[in-house]
């Protein structure tokens, strides 16, 4: 199953002003993607934003498969901010990113599986509302699946600009 990834960016609503300047300061820094994730999962705790920033409708997500919602993507490509929205049951295939990604839960439970190269599963948790994570290739091999019987939703950031490459994603393994 993979997501459907609604390109045109939602109006940016005042409670992501925060969060978008943060991220911001965070990538400007020019350090390595896994710090530089590092800054940008400090900020998506600071700032947070609640399951507002997207539409009722979009909240909804897809029977069919997990969406995601750009909602923001910074002028010069150097980063972008997606809303994903799971419901019950569905998941990612096992894949790994083209770049730095942090995430953090604001809806419901995520669980999240890692591999290694081999595709032996390493580690596995459960990302509960307020959760925030970010790690860099290489070494990112993972799945996420929603795994209650509830929607989940969670706030993505990339290192790239995700209207243009289609997605964050460098390749799926399963």
């Amino acid at each position: 199953m993979t997501a459907t990834l609604i390109p045109t960016p939602t109006p940016t609503t005042a409670a992501m002003v925060p969060l978008v300047a943060g991220i911001r300061t965070a990538v400007e820094r020019h350090v390595g993607w896994a710090e530089t994730a590092e800054l940008v999962a400090e900020e998506l705790r600071l700032h947070m934003p609640t399951p507002d920033v997207l539409t009722p409708e979009q909240r909804l997500g897809s029977p069919d498969e997990y969406q995601g919602h750009t909602l923001y993507v910074e002028p010069d490509g150097s980063f972008s901010i997606v809303g994903l929205v799971w419901r019950p049951g569905q998941l990612t295939r096992i894949h790994d990113h083209v770049t730095w990604c942090t995430f953090g839960v604001i809806q419901g439970v995520e669980h999240e599986e890692l591999f290694d190269a081999d595709l032996n599963l390493v580690g596995e948790s459960d990302n509960h509302v307020g959760d925030v994570s970010g790690f860099a290739p290489p070494g990112d091999i993972h799945r996420v699946h929603n795994t209650t019987g509830k929607t989940a939703i969670s706030i993505h950031v990339y290192g790239t600009d995700v209207t243009r490459s289609g997605s964050s994603v460098r390749r799926y393994y399963d």
